[in-house]
């Protein structure tokens, strides 16, 4: 129970990251405060008596008298499988604007579930049947952003799916920057992009970029719109090769993974 509790007040997931150097070094024009974000990946309960049906109206109550009214969580959601090698993955995030609040968010945490469930045995029988939704497993992890993104904000209800693009850090290569503000920047298909790099948690290596975008198909047109923009900007094929056979060595191999939203949670 004290898992699950760790796990419920802390309202944490899904956060990717970049801890390539070369990229970490390459300079923006404008100046970026980097976020922090804090994750937990959570996995659905396997209990067959588990009764799902009020579940989004349970996590409602709570996204509403705590995470909404909580300042220092200034963004924060629920993501699920798509298309992922673990359908029972449940992944939120929350992100703030400096490490120190991370600590702070958990206090005011604290005081919001005990006002917005004043009576003790009322509390204890929400959270119980919070709980029952998860399983006792969990993976904690902390990010901080990096300034490759291009941001996207949105008032519609309709769930938004997120190509996720877990590289592995190479050894050494350069021209992100210059891939990112010709390529990345220009296809119209990526509505949102964001990198981040790891700071706390399991696995230093990991090179993340997350896309976002607002169909499954949208994300084939994407791969096509790069290979249009990247001829536009490299219209040289030697050049283009030289470029590339640089660029290549940034990273050494990747996984793909698919999710999706749950607007309803989302701040």
């Amino acid at each position: 129970m004290k898992t699950i509790k760790k796990l419920l007040l802390a309202m944490l997931v899904l956060a990717f990251m970049f801890t390539t150097r070369t990229i970490a070094q390459e300079d923006t024009k404008e100046e970026f405060k980097p976020v922090y974000i804090t994750v937990t990946t959570a996995h659905r309960s396997s209990d067959p008596d588990v009764d799902y049906s009020d579940w989004l109206k349970t996590e409602q109550e709570y996204f509403d008298k705590v995470t909404i009214k909580n300042d220092l969580i200034i963004g924060s959601g629920f993501y699920f499988h798509y298309f992922t090698p673990d359908d029972s993955e449940v992944k939120l995030v929350s992100v703030y604007k400096s490490w120190e609040d991370i600590d702070k968010a958990n206090g005011v945490t604290t005081k919001l579930v005990n006002e917005g469930w004043p009576d003790e045995d009322e509390r204890k029988a929400f959270f119980k049947k919070q709980g029952s939704y998860y399983g006792p497993m969990h993976s904690d992890e902390i990010y901080t952003s990096l300034p490759f993104q291009k941001d996207y904000t949105t008032e519609s209800k309709e769930p938004m799916i997120f190509y996720v693009k877990v590289n592995q850090s190479g050894d050494g290569g350069k021209g992100f920057k210059e891939y990112f503000e010709n390529v990345t920047m220009k296809n119209s298909y990526i509505k949102g992009y964001y990198t981040h790099r790891h700071r706390w948690g399991s696995n230093s290596l990991d090179a993340v970029e997350v896309f976002v975008v607002e169909n499954f198909a949208d994300i084939e047109k994407i791969f096509e719109e790069d290979t249009k923009l990247v001829k536009e900007h490299w219209p040289d094929a030697d050049k283009r090769k030289e470029f590339f056979k640089e660029y290549s060595k940034i990273f050494s191999g990747h996984g793909d993974f698919i999710l999706t939203n749950v607007p309803e949670l989302s701040k």
